[in-house]
């Protein structure tokens, strides 16, 4: 999946779920920089970012997935 698709699913759902952007990355222990590449589409998150994203926002990487 492309960087930029994975960013905007990302934001929708943290969004969605009520976080800022300094929330969630406290939640998940990085920099709100690190979260802000990911959410522009500039860095690709990894597996084990991934992996605690859906588990900090109670969804599924198929929720991220799909479109």
């Amino acid at each position: 999946m492309e960087e930029a698709k994975w960013g905007r699913r990302i934001r929708a759902f943290r969004k969605l779920k009520g976080y800022t952007q300094e929330g969630l990355a406290k939640e998940l222990n990085i920099s709100i920089s690190v979260l802000g590449e990911v959410e522009r589409g500039n860095r690709s998150p990894d597996e084990e970012l991934i992996e605690r994203i859906v588990s900090t926002l109670k969804i599924t990487k198929e929720d991220l997935m799909s479109d």
